[in-house]
């Protein structure tokens, strides 16, 4: 069963990042608003984490810079979130494939 609410230290370990880079992804991204209990604690929903998703994907795996994920993410939302599962899929397939492959030649 997933969680509804994950917290900033949750999605950071999750996405290997640093949680200073979600508050200042939070800034960048108008799409990324986290919902903040009255003491400012920040909850990421399933939402925010999907869109944090394809900011990885698109700076990491597509190469591109902050204002052009900006853009990007602005015009076409659905289509880099499967995109993004696309490129996941194949690099677990990958993993498996090598490990296959591996177990083979010993």
């Amino acid at each position: 069963m997933e969680k509804l609410f994950y917290s900033i230290s949750e999605v950071a370990v999750m996405f290997h990042v640093n949680q200073s880079n979600l508050r200042f992804w939070e800034n960048e991204f108008k799409q990324l608003k986290p919902k903040r209990n009255p003491r400012g604690t920040r909850f990421y929903s399933q939402e925010d984490i999907s869109i944090i998703k394809s900011i990885i994907y698109l700076v990491n795996e597509q190469k591109l810079t902050l204002d052009g994920a900006k853009r990007k993410l602005s015009q076409k939302k659905d289509s880099i979130a499967k995109q993004s599962e696309v490129v996941e899929r194949l690099k677990l397939i990958r993993k498996e494939l090598m490990g296959i492959s591996k177990a083979l030649t010993e």
